[in-house]
């Protein structure tokens, strides 16, 4: 499976939902958005929501600061 993330392609072995997509990528931070595409994914479907072949994906991580 190829998906492109945060402009980047990549390759799975096997579909992923999202919160194995974002374990794999090694991403720690607390919070983060995911859009598939144009959607914005809600946190509650992370679980269950599977990334497709070709799908183009966004992770934004929010850094705090002043």
């Amino acid at each position: 499976m190829k998906v492109i993330v945060n402009g980047e392609e990549m390759e799975f072995d096997k579909e992923l939902t999202i919160k194995e997509l974002v374990e794999k990528l090694g991403i720690k931070a607390p919070n983060y958005a995911v859009a598939v595409g144009m959607e914005v994914v809600p946190k509650s479907e992370y679980e269950t929501f599977k990334v497709k072949d070709g799908d183009k994906i966004e992770i934004v991580t929010f850094v705090g600061g002043g």
